[in-house]
């Protein structure tokens, strides 16, 4: 990525909740990170008036928009008119100055606008030309969605910019290329640019989508119905102009003998971090957290300290956030001046020692919450009703007593809530395909901890 200037940088801060009180010979030390950007100044700007937002004062930015152009598009004929809709939607939302491309997605990926192999910067003429290319979209064969995603690798890649970023739409399966041949492509993309993935209708799979947004830390959601995609693709592309900084990394740094068990994003939507770590030094590991604007993200971190005697107390981890210093970080990274400390202390206090943080339980919650989900409706597909029925009625139970009103409701299509307090629930014998899919596209969303 190219270089961050400091007036681009809205200001980082980092805070700690944890019980850090253990007993004797504990060993598992627990914390929730919540990490907040604010005061960049131009996130505002950028969304309230995106086309009177001066080039060069802010973020620079390139975006791939790739829109499914396979033959299932064209069943019923008004979904590919919509994607057109919502693209022209989503080109009218950049803001002057950002680099952007249109690609057309088929067993082939191919370049819409402005074609060449290089990106166009926006301005009223360019997005007017956009548009115009956008008349030509028709419907007409398979999907490779890996092709999409090495081609707007290659486009984003051409600019000198802070964010790259790509929307990406589907309406079917991966079905023209092999379930190796994507994650290769995934991983060849991860780390070069974030993406935003929807699955429009009802004909996708769920995971290929959430998987292709989870590799490269960007939403996944589900557009039911086509006619809703112009309001979604408006609103991703002001969030993606909201973004100020990009290949944020969460550091952390641990003592001798001191191991990290696991690293997860638990809010806005839970999201397992601990395989993504890069080392970062002796004793320090880098995990990824993507671009950032004026928001707060929370992450859940656990680390294993060498057993100790009461009344001795330890530093268990340091946080800090980090960025790449230079092309692709490759003059180092640079420290964002925020820091958290995770402690250990031994007691002989039992309250203290067996009182579990708010926040660290409402998250657990929240995990289980979203793995139950998960569970329930693969045992549902597998045919295995008691199973699903015992984990889906866990996840009702558990969104009950969190407070997660949205993914509530979502399970209720689902589901019969006989009692929701205990968790008790009879499957529903028929479930419109829309609403199993929203409920596990969705599945992973949490609601923040009533501080």
């Amino acid at each position: 990525m190219a270089n961050i200037s400091k007036a681009n940088v809205p200001q980082f801060s980092v805070d700690v909740y944890q019980n850090e009180y253990l007993p004797e010979g504990g060993r598992e030390v627990n914390a929730i990170v919540t990490v907040t950007a604010a005061g960049g100044g131009t996130i505002g700007a950028a969304v309230a008036a995106p086309h009177l937002y001066a080039p060069g004062q802010g973020p620079s930015a390139a975006v791939a928009i790739m829109v499914d152009c396979s033959g299932s598009m064209d069943y019923p004929p008004t979904k590919m008119r919509n994607a057109r809709d919502a693209t022209a939607a989503a080109v009218d939302t950049l803001r002057d100055g950002v680099h952007f491309a249109v690609i057309g997605g088929t067993h082939v990926a191919k370049e819409v606008y402005p074609g060449g192999g290089r990106l166009a910067v926006a301005d009223a003429t360019t997005r007017a030309q956009a548009k115009q290319a956008l008349r030509k979209l028709s419907a007409g064969g398979g999907t490779a969605i890996g092709t999409w995603l090495r081609l707007a690798d290659r486009l984003l890649s051409s600019a000198d910019v802070t964010i790259r970023h790509g929307i990406l739409l589907t309406d079917g399966r991966n079905e023209h290329e092999s379930a190796e041949d994507l994650k290769a492509a995934l991983d060849a993309c991860a780390g070069r640019f974030t993406c935003d993935a929807r699955g429009v209708g009802t004909d996708w799979e769920v995971k290929e989508v959430t998987g292709i947004a989870s590799a490269l830390l960007g939403t996944a959601d589900i557009v039911a119905d086509p006619a809703a995609l112009a309001a979604d693709f408006t609103r991703m592309m002001e969030k993606a102009m909201g973004k100020e900084v990009a290949d944020v990394a969460l550091r952390l740094w641990t003592p001798v003998g001191t191991t990290i068990k696991f690293v997860k994003q638990v809010a806005p939507t839970v999201e397992e971090l601990t395989d993504r770590r890069t080392e970062a030094g002796p004793r320090a590991g880098d995990y990824p957290t993507g671009s950032w604007g004026d928001e707060s993200r929370d992450y859940h971190v656990c680390v294993e300290v060498p057993a100790a005697h009461i009344g001795q107390e330890m530093l268990a981890a340091r946080v800090s956030l980090v960025v790449p210093e230079g092309e692709r970080g490759g003059g180092g990274a640079r420290n964002l001046g925020a820091q958290g400390l995770v402690r250990a202390v031994w007691t002989d206090d039992m309250a203290a020692s067996t009182s579990i943080n708010p926040q660290v339980a409402h998250y657990t919650g929240q995990a289980e919450l979203a793995q139950a989900i998960q569970q329930g409706l693969d045992l549902r597909k597998a045919g295995d009703f008691d199973g699903a029925t015992a984990k889906l009625g866990r996840a009702v139970q558990l969104a009950s007593a969190s407070g997660n009103a949205d993914t509530a409701k979502l399970l209720a299509k689902v589901v019969d809530v006989v009692d929701a307090a205990t968790g008790t629930v009879r499957l529903k014998t028929k479930v419109e395909d829309a609403d199993e899919m929203t409920l596990e596209t969705r599945s992973t969303k949490t609601v923040r901890v009533k501080k």
